[in-house]
């Protein structure tokens, strides 16, 4: 993967998982869609998922500022 590519998929992910984790958006979704049992699972898998992309995003930062250095 490029260094763009890394960055973008990081940025996109933190800023999805971070709606989903901190707005009723995917509640609302889930609900209307009649899967509101699958709520009382989302802490297990939001949480993760935006710690992964924070990850990413840093790791793609850091990556192309070693780049940029070399």
């Amino acid at each position: 993967m490029t260094n763009n590519l890394l960055l973008k998929t990081g940025v996109v992910g933190t800023v999805v998982a971070a709606l989903c984790c901190f707005t009723p958006l995917l509640v609302v979704v889930l609900g209307s869609l009649g899967l509101s049992a699958l709520l009382g699972i989302l802490d297990y898998v939001l949480l993760p998922a935006l710690a992964f992309f924070i990850a990413l995003t840093v790791y793609a930062l850091w990556k192309s500022n070693r780049a940029r250095s070399n």
